[in-house]
């Protein structure tokens, strides 16, 4: 089945009709049905599948073993998120193998498929946590303890799943097998607009985290208090988001955003008792990130004492630079004939594995430069020769 006609069969899944777009999240019912969809087509295409102890899914061509060729992504979305973002990198991972066994082909290594467990964060508030359970780069017993917006833990929504969370953690024998990882995925930028080019492969991901800044007020009426007498958490937090851009602007190529606030209780004529943000802070080199973050979080104090509140800042995630493997980068080019290179600010769970096997990227053009927004787009052929490209590397590097 072409690649094309594998993301159509999944266009109707976790349709999000308040965003517009989609929400899959990692144990809600779209992500059980994205679950169920790749297995289906993996036992259809004849391979073995198996969960690991972390929730990730692995679907081999024969059977597992030690210095496997390895591909995959996510199937989960940010909230009310574009319909190529994830799942493009497994409809093409499944596509690539089917092309390889139209050929004839037999690997000389082992083959697998990897789709991992909660890429976006979008539901318990860490990127890569599959891939940084599978690595040991996030504590499982702060994985199980993360809470969703209902206050859901991961180890709860795990156990309704059929997994066992206490099993959650560290995962050497899978690790060892991957002799190195290709991701694919849409391109999250107008690098290949620019570049008029279908197809790049990945040459590095900026330094990125998530932070959350906690304000704690008094909450009032907001008719009976007058404003000498409030303690307003919603005041310093608006500081924090016009801090952030201000921080960006003044460092090259930096990125801060400001992309969901929660006030409690949230009522319209209600002074909020506390208010919860979230940071994304991104830039390339070394501390430049927490340079950044340091900045936003000065005027945040700042904004706090002077309103009467208190603040608490708390680093939910980070990942530093990362370079992707070079003479992995440079099998793929030779194959792909010299396609362009691309440095990202987006993570991906190849940017994890980089630090533990042979890594790289492989994107694909998105006309419209949109991620993480219903408009995010590819044109069905450049989707279709992103996995003819990913189907000639997964030769070069299995045969």
């Amino acid at each position: 089945m072409g690649v094309n006609q594998l993301m159509n069969e999944i266009a109707g899944v976790g349709r999000d009709s308040r965003r517009g777009g989609y929400s899959r999240h990692v144990y809600d019912y779209a992500d059980f049905e994205m679950r169920d969809w790749f297995i289906d087509q993996a036992l259809h295409s004849g391979l073995d599948v198996n969960t690991d102890r972390n929730g990730n899914i692995w679907a081999w061509w024969g059977s597992p073993g030690a210095d496997a060729v390895v591909t995959g992504s996510h199937l989960d979305s940010v909230p009310g998120g574009g319909a190529y973002d994830g799942p493009l990198g497994v409809a093409s991972g499944l596509a690539a193998l089917e092309i390889l066994r139209d050929k004839g082909f037999t690997p000389a290594k082992p083959l697998a498929l990897l789709v991992f467990a909660e890429e976006e964060g979008g539901r318990f508030g860490v990127p890569c946590l599959g891939s940084r359970l599978l690595t040991g780069a996030i504590d499982p017993d702060r994985a199980r303890a993360l809470r969703d917006a209902e206050g859901i833990t991961l180890a709860e929504a795990a156990v309704k799943a059929g997994h066992d969370p206490k099993r959650f953690g560290a995962d050497p024998e899978s690790l060892a097998q991957i002799g190195c990882f290709v991701e694919l995925h849409v391109e999250q930028g107008r690098g290949l607009i620019d570049l008029d080019s279908p197809i790049a492969t990945g040459s590095s991901i900026i330094a990125h985290g998530r932070y959350r800044f906690s304000f704690s007020g008094q909450g009032n009426h907001a008719g009976a208090t007058r404003l000498t007498d409030r303690h307003d958490p919603m005041l310093p937090a608006a500081t924090v988001v016009a801090a952030a851009r201000r921080a960006a602007a003044a460092m090259t190529d930096a990125r801060a955003t400001v992309g969901r606030l929660v006030p409690t209780p949230g009522g319209t004529n209600v002074i909020a008792s506390t208010v919860d943000l979230w940071l994304d802070a991104r830039v390339a080199g070394d501390g430049r990130t927490a340079a950044l973050v340091e900045d936003i979080t000065a005027a945040a104090h700042e904004a706090a004492a002077a309103e009467g509140c208190t603040l608490t800042v708390t680093e939910e995630s980070y990942s530093d630079d990362v370079v992707f493997d070079e003479t992995l980068r440079k099998r793929m080019d030779d194959v792909l004939g010299g396609v362009p290179a691309l440095p990202t600010g987006a993570g991906h769970d190849a940017g994890i594995l980089a630090g533990h096997v042979p890594s790289g990227m492989l994107y694909v053009r998105n006309p419209t430069g949109i991620s993480h927004a219903p408009e995010e787009f590819a044109e069905p052929a450049d989707v279709e020769s992103g996995a003819q490209s990913l189907a000639r590397v997964l030769a070069e590097l299995s045969g």
